[in-house]
């Protein structure tokens, strides 16, 4: 079992099946619009979508993260930290353990999407060596009606 270390007196692991509603509260809570219990019921069961969960010892879960493994490359679909959780290194916890984890895989660099206006997540992604690659325009679906351009960010992991 693989287990890290993070703030809080939390812990990250690996995802499990009975986590599937938990994280599609906390995803809806993150975005706009968030992903179905089936949806991460797939991603649980499938091992080229591995979730890490930041959790207490009675698994209640704080904040994750999905990656998508493809060869050499790996897409960071999501990472979502909790509200009263924001602010205090958990996503930075997150992106330790799959740093450290992908560091025994054939993955040499990650892809990830990001709204251009979440200043939070751009700095995050920054101290990991991500760069802008390109751009999404119209990617994220905002409340009001409008949509929000999509950074296309790419860091080499080696």
């Amino acid at each position: 079992m693989k287990i890290w270390s993070a703030p809080l007196g939390l812990h990250i692991e690996m995802a499990e099946s009975q986590d599937a509603e938990q994280l599609a509260k906390l995803h809806a809570e993150g975005f706009f619009r968030g992903w179905s219990v089936p949806d991460f019921v797939a991603y649980i069961s499938n091992r080229d979508t591995p979730i890490y969960v930041a959790c207490d010892k009675h698994r209640k879960i704080a904040g994750f993260s999905i990656l998508r493994l493809q060869n050499d490359e790996c897409e960071l679909l999501t990472i979502v930290v909790g509200k009263r959780f924001r602010g205090k290194k958990l996503g930075d916890a997150l992106m330790k353990a799959m740093w450290n984890d992908l560091f025994y895989s054939p993955v040499t660099k990650m892809f990830l999407e990001v709204d251009e206006d979440n200043e939070a997540a751009k700095k995050l992604y920054a101290q990991y060596g991500f760069s802008q690659v390109g751009t999404r325009q119209g990617y994220y679906p905002r409340p009001d009606g409008h949509t929000a351009t999509a950074l296309v960010m790419r860091a080499d992991l080696g």
